[in-house]
């Protein structure tokens, strides 16, 4: 890598010391000048790559939502898993209805005594145990109407092997067809497969959305068919080796199932966005008159300068989600900073590479009547449009801020009645086999007998103040209304008791939530004081408890890793107090707006039936931080471009007003089509089934949209008229700082006769 870092020389009056400089172009034209060893690397990491995806893949990955803190659920479900042999203790509900049939009649009980026994010889690897009414005699497994029968499935092994093997179940419960009884299946195991199946629909769904408007915008933006095909071409490569990587990653860590949409939306989106920038920075070289190599010499130095800042600036921004102990957090971090770098590599390198075997074919496939608009508009580029908003707005620049600042206010307001929580299997759609299930188990049943609140006493439970400890349990469960029946059992060894218990209410509910708050807190202490016994809660409700402890404790960390590293990053870049200062805030605005909006349209349901959304109860308690994260590196991506521009001719010609205009006009165009891209990539995938994709692909279009409208087109030109020069304001006590440039010094051609886009004259 010598060939390719060179020293920065004395800035002089400028100041800032001299640090290694990475000369991107020397290394784009080492690419160029060696196209078919680029491209042949690229071609084995992508074999590679997609042989782990076929083989690893899906066997490295979890529906299941991990805490690594090692928090009170945890210990409980290991006491469970070693000392009543139950790993993963998931129990999938059976409901047996009969339109005419009681349970007491002898026609229910045959019905239900082959489906137990068809059942059981799935053997202890899928079922462990079927839970029969006929043989507990449990009032709690009958309806009020005695028409209606739970028949609870205890899965063998874990939660990943229930889901896998639960199929079997669905295809027993499925082949019993007797006339006048209907049977459903739910349970987490059953919401686990439906979960992995819708996410696989909306994936194909959201690339069908996405890539026709994407590629019509890029047509639109090139003109010809060829340079629009390769920032697809490039997003595609950059997804495959990040989920790549990503599966061998999960050999080691559990990722959560919902990282492989994270890595494709977000591949999509900066893959394209960024190979966008260099292939026009190319084509605009290649019509200045430089030759090949030397246009893409010219592209190192400037786009992909550009490109790479901006990566690490959207890396950056996601290095605060790895800091929270949850695989959510972890996997999809990680999955979207793998594929950041990916495209972010792939456009220094593959992209020159190809560029060069290319040459002037790059403008192949022309649409005649599109050639001609983008011609033109490569002509005219910004002059008239761009100006005149430039200067309209630094005309009455009080004026802009004050209006657009309120808007973006007023949209963030509903955040007020924000309600943060999982929605988990109620939030799945309509027609899937677990919806249908839990209707009907809540309509008949506790809701809660689907995800049941359990107990684990450790301790002696021969001795006689632990049994005393334990039925004083029981009865004040008894007597709570916010529980259903307790079921009590001791493990084989006689140190471990376990206390089943169903929730009256929906188990990811608020109301859920705060009868296990209540259990852990106030009503398990009054029952085992003074006995040397110390008790667990867990299930899916104390689970999602212990995700909301520790999203709030992390989230003030991850704000802070994000805004410090980011201010720190713009000022190195810009070398200005003010500028990461504006740029945070303004970001802020944004990401405000965006989560304002989503409450609308999600927890409101404001036009969410126009947009396509389900109207949940709460926003899923990890998209905000996650949101932060992302929108914060994806508005700060554009913010870089524009200011970049403005700041490299302000330095030319110290008119702060002509350097704003000319920063906007000379990146309007460009940033406006990436923006529609990324609008159409996240759009597409918020038009999905599941919720959260909803959601975060919804809060992402929004900010994107925002950032490249309101925020880049009025807040940064009006506060940049309004504070002029100090715009640049640096301490002398900070000049010490190293100046990093975006754009590379760039010579004029040698030839400056244009050589592409010729054209034959009538």
């Amino acid at each position: 890598m010598r060939r390719f870092v060179r020293r920065l020389p004395s800035l002089g009056a400028a100041g800032g010391l001299p640090i290694p400089e990475l000369s991107l172009g020397g290394l784009a034209a080492h690419c160029a000048r060696h196209p078919w060893r680029t491209i042949m690397i690229w071609a084995a990491m992508l074999l590679a790559a997609s042989a782990l995806v076929a083989t690893q893949l899906g066997g490295s990955l979890t529906t299941d939502q991990r805490i690594s803190n090692n928090p009170d659920y945890v210990r409980g479900d290991r006491i469970i898993a070693e000392r009543f042999n139950r790993p993963g203790g998931v129990t999938e509900l059976v409901i047996v209805q009969s339109e005419a049939s009681t349970v007491d009649e002898s026609t229910f009980r045959t019905v239900v005594e082959r489906l137990h026994a068809d059942l059981t010889a799935l053997g202890p690897a899928t079922v462990q145990g079927v839970f029969s009414y006929y043989q507990t005699g449990d009032p709690s497994m009958v309806s009020r109407d005695r028409r209606s029968l739970l028949l609870p499935v205890l899965m063998g092994g874990d939660l990943e092997d229930a889901i896998v093997n639960v199929h079997q179940v669905h295809a027993v419960v499925d082949d019993m067809q007797t006339e006048g009884f209907t049977t459903y299946v739910t349970g987490r195991a059953t919401g686990g497969q439906d979960f992995r199946e819708i996410a696989e629909r909306d994936l194909q769904k959201g690339e069908l959305v996405a890539l026709p408007i994407a590629f019509l915008i890029l047509v639109l933006v090139f003109g010809a068919l060829a340079a629009a095909l390769l920032p697809i071409i490039l997003a595609g490569v950059a997804i495959v080796i990040a989920l790549g990587v990503t599966a061998l990653i999960g050999q080691v860590f559990d990722l959560s199932f919902f990282v492989v949409n994270m890595v494709t939306m977000m591949g999509l989106a900066v893959g394209i966005d960024y190979s966008l920038f260099v292939v026009s920075r190319y084509r605009e070289e290649r019509r200045a008159g430089r030759d090949t190599v030397d246009a893409i010499t010219t592209m190192g130095a400037t786009a992909s300068r550009a490109v790479l800042i901006s990566g690490l600036v959207v890396i950056v921004a996601l290095l605060g989600l790895l800091a929270i102990p949850v695989n959510v957090f972890q996997g999809l971090a990680a999955g979207a900073i793998l594929v950041v770098a990916a495209a972010v590599f792939a456009a220094l390198t593959l992209l020159p590479a190809v560029l060069s075997l290319m040459g002037d074919r790059v403008d192949a496939l022309r649409l005649p009547f599109l050639g001609r608009l983008a011609a033109a508009a490569n002509r005219r580029r910004g002059r008239p449009l761009w100006d005149r908003l430039a200067y309209a707005v630094m005309r009455r620049p009080v004026v802009s801020l004050v209006i657009v600042g309120g808007l973006l206010a007023a949209a963030a307001v509903p955040n007020i009645g924000i309600n943060t929580g999982s929605s988990s299997l109620s939030s799945l759609p309509p027609g899937t086999r677990t919806h249908e299930g839990l209707a009907v188990l809540q309509r008949e049943f506790l809701g809660g007998l689907v995800s049941p609140a359990q107990i684990v006493v450790d301790g002696d439970t021969s001795a006689a103040d632990v049994q005393a400890a334990i039925a004083r349990l029981q009865a004040a469960l008894a007597d709570d209304p916010a529980f259903g029946p307790s079921r009590l059992e001791v493990s084989p060894d006689g140190t471990a008791a376990l206390i089943t218990v169903p929730l009256v209410a929906e188990p990811t509910s608020d109301a859920g939530a705060d009868a296990v708050r209540r259990l852990r807190d106030e009503v398990i202490p009054r029952a085992l004081a003074d006995v040397e016994a110390r008790a667990y809660v867990t299930g899916v409700t104390a689970q999602n408890v212990a995700y909301f402890d520790v999203a709030a404790q992390y989230t003030p960390v991850v704000f802070g890793i994000v805004l410090s590293i980011s201010f720190v990053l713009l000022l190195v870049v810009f070398r200005s107090l003010i500028v990461p200062a504006k740029a945070i805030l303004m970001n802020l605005l944004a990401v405000g707006a965006a989560y304002g909006l989503i409450v609308l349209v999600s927890q409101m349901g404001f036009a969410a039936d126009l947009l396509g959304f389900q109207k949940v109860m709460a926003i899923e308690a990890w998209v905000p931080i996650l949101l932060f994260a992302v929108l914060f590196g994806l508005s700060m991506d554009y913010h870089v471009f524009l200011l970049s521009r403005i700041r490299e001719r302000f330095e030319r010609t110290g008119d702060n007003a002509e350097s704003v205009a000319f920063g906007l006009r000379r990146t309007g165009a460009l940033i406006t089509g990436a923006a529609l891209i990324m609008v159409a990539v996240f759009g597409g995938f918020a038009s999905g089934d599941l919720v959260v994709f909803q959601q975060i692909g919804f809060g992402l279009a929004v900010a994107v949209a925002i950032d490249a409208t309101l925020i880049r087109s009025i807040l940064v030109p009006a506060s940049m008229k309004l504070l002029g020069s100090r715009n640049w304001w640096l301490p002398r006590p900070l000049r010490w700082l190293p100046r990093l440039r975006l754009e590379g010094a760039v010579a004029a051609p040698s030839n400056p006769t244009p050589v592409v886009c010729k054209r034959r004259t009538r």
